[in-house]
């Protein structure tokens, strides 16, 4: 009983050291968010018009969704407002 009680003992030392190093290696920080943040850079931006919509700006500027929602990670696409400033070329880093 006394080796049993041990190697699960051990199990439960390790196991927290193991999750860690697998967040780390999967997310590149650590699992309490401290890690090191992308950086937008925005190369050229459109200033949002009346009626524009997220769908419109992209088929206008033949750029995916997926790119332009990635340089614009905080666009709301339900609320433009006219003359917002949105980003549609840029690199992330």
């Amino acid at each position: 009983m006394s080796k049993t009680t041990m190697t699960l003992l051990d199990l439960v030392r390790i196991l927290p050291v193991l999750l860690l190093v697998v967040s780390m290696a999967e997310g590149g920080s650590i699992a309490l968010g401290i890690g090191f943040p992308k950086s937008l850079v925005c190369t050229r931006v459109h200033g949002a018009e009346s009626g524009d919509t997220c769908f419109s700006i992209t088929t206008a500027l033949n750029i995916t969704p997926e790119f332009f929602s990635t340089i614009n990670p905080n666009l709301n696409c339900s609320n433009i407002f006219v003359s917002e400033w949105l980003c549609i070329n840029g690199t992330i880093s």
